[in-house]
């Protein structure tokens, strides 16, 4: 996360010859061919054509050295050169448009694609007549792909102090506000800021500052969402990762008040997660002049946040539910698209093929 480029891409090539080796013996290139490859990325990049884009920044902690401004699928084809990997990227991917096309696949009613996993992002299907600055060529359906990035919005966002604490202490102050507010990498983070001032301000834990909860990211999301789900009488495993994670011992009061306070941060982040969602579909419903709500609508969702956290994904329905209404939102679906974003790559990578298929 914090390397060269170079270092990056080769780690990334070194991990694909590994698991071309587990290949099926089966899958036997013709003569002449080289694989051809879906690649994810989720980051923001200018996209110049479907299998090249340049690195505007990087975002999620990352902070690698001479990438941006740089062509990523010229940065992976030549580390897959330097492993003597006869492949090539046929596609260059967005996470988000890699969920919606491999949720899409399956289900014509898909129209928006959500990730919420370490970072955030959001897409939709739009009319290209609908977007003024739209330069490209029209596609024969008359609609394109939208990527909102809305990690980066920020107007309009309550933030406490804890989430200016987050923000000040990033390696991006000022930037990826929305994603610093709801998002897997953060959530645990900002958990363990708000335990840190309540141990300083009363008597949560026998150390007034103890040392190790101290430690920026030393409470990950998953312990978090762990803790979450205790439902011993008393909340032994709260207490357990309380020990072995933060270094602080705890009584069952304390433990039930940092229960409250993951409740509370999960809830919000759900709720501005599903506030999102809304402002989209509000988005589509407006610009095609009512055929959004009044139908099945699908919203594919990715990410181990969305996965693995079940108030989180409780609270974001709920946001979806109260903000559109009843009626409205019986026709919104929110569905799991596991591993979606791979999917979708590998499908959009066989559609751009260079070679004939007899499929």
């Amino acid at each position: 996360m914090s390397g060269t480029s170079e270092e990056l891409f080769d780690f990334i090539a070194s991990r694909l010859a590994n698991f071309a080796l587990k290949e099926s013996e089966k899958f036997h290139m013709a003569k002449g061919r080289d694989r051809e490859i879906g690649f994810t990325f989720s980051f923001p990049v200018k996209q110049t054509s479907i299998d090249s884009g340049i690195l505007i920044k990087w975002t999620k902690g990352f902070a690698v050295s001479g990438t941006a401004g740089r062509d990523v699928v010229a940065c992976l084809n030549e580390a897959m050169e330097r492993q003597g990997l006869r492949m090539r990227v046929s596609a260059l991917v967005n996470d988000t448009v890699g969920t919606l096309a491999g949720a899409r696949y399956w289900d014509d009613d898909v129209m928006v694609a959500v990730i919420l996993g370490t970072g955030t992002n959001a897409c939709y299907v739009q009319r290209v007549d609908r977007i003024p600055k739209f330069g490209g060529p029209k596609s024969h359906s008359g609609n394109t792909i939208i990527n909102t990035e809305w990690g980066a919005f920020a107007d309009g966002l309550p933030l406490s102090e804890f989430d200016k604490a987050v923000d000040a202490a990033s390696i991006n102050p000022g930037e990826q506000i929305f994603e610093k507010t709801i998002s897997g990498m953060y959530i645990g983070e900002i958990v363990r800021r708000v335990l840190v001032k309540m141990a300083e301000a009363g008597d949560l834990f026998d150390e007034r500052a103890p040392e190790k909860l101290s430690t920026p990211f030393i409470l990950g999301t998953p312990d978090v969402c762990s803790m979450q789900q205790d439902t011993s009488s008393n909340l032994e495993v709260v207490g357990s990762i309380l020990r072995n994670v933060a270094g602080v011992s705890s009584n069952s009061d304390a433990r039930k008040i940092i229960v409250e306070v993951c409740e509370i941060i999960a809830k919000r982040g759900g709720r501005l997660a599903g506030a999102g969602i809304v402002g989209i579909l509000e988005k589509m419903e407006k610009d095609s002049e009512g055929l959004i709500f009044g139908k099945r609508t699908v919203v594919a969702m990715d990410g181990g946040l969305y996965e693995h956290y079940p108030q989180y994904r409780r609270h974001l329905q709920d946001a979806v539910t109260e903000l559109l209404g009843a009626d409205v939102s019986k026709n919104i679906v929110i569905e799991h698209s596991k591993d979606g974003s791979g999917i979708g790559a590998a499908l959009l990578a066989a559609a751009n093929s260079k070679y004939d298929h007899d499929s």
